[in-house]
């Protein structure tokens, strides 16, 4: 996949492989599944959804109640305009992403890199690398297409040129 760059309407595009739009949505279709069925216990659902109140359990459980609907709704949201949008671009091998599908994108891979994290064993950035090989170079790729997505929203962001300047 090529980096995100900024076009002059605001939005951002890449060019990007159809195997890559294709493993992309399959990521994005395990969150959504995880998300649907997931149980309270996998250690990928409660980073996704962390306690709001670690050292209380009956306030998180209380917060958690009120609020883990709508985050999981919202989660869902991101992932199926990440699927979505790759769908456009699997014959063209261009993606093209307003501004709120962006926004979208960024958060959706967050949790999908958030769930491979919990799978790999990742607590931190200065971890040393997971010996699954596949998977800690999946996360690595994500990372960089999160990195380059921040880069190009950034540069299109209204005030990014007056901050500049």
């Amino acid at each position: 996949m090529k980096p995100f760059e900024r076009a002059d309407d605001g939005a951002v595009t890449a060019g990007i492989e159809r195997d890559e739009a294709l493993l992309l949505q399959n990521l994005a279709s395990q969150l959504t599944a995880l998300l649907r069925e997931g149980d309270g216990m996998d250690p990928a659902v409660v980073r996704l959804i962390p306690d709001a109140y670690p050292d209380d359990p009956a306030a998180s459980a209380e917060f958690r109640r009120f609020t883990a609907g709508g985050l999981i709704e919202r989660k869902l949201a991101n992932a199926d305009t990440l699927i979505l949008t790759l769908s456009d671009s699997i014959e063209t091998g261009v993606l093209r992403l307003d501004p709120q599908q962006a926004g979208a994108w960024l958060r959706s891979l967050t949790d999908i890199r958030l769930t491979l994290a919990s799978r790999l064993g990742i607590e931190s950035d200065d971890q040393a690398p997971s010996e699954d090989a596949i998977l800690q170079n999946l996360y690595d790729w994500l990372g960089f297409l999160q990195n380059s997505l921040v880069e190009a929203v950034d540069a299109t962001a209204p005030d990014a040129a007056a901050a500049d300047g």
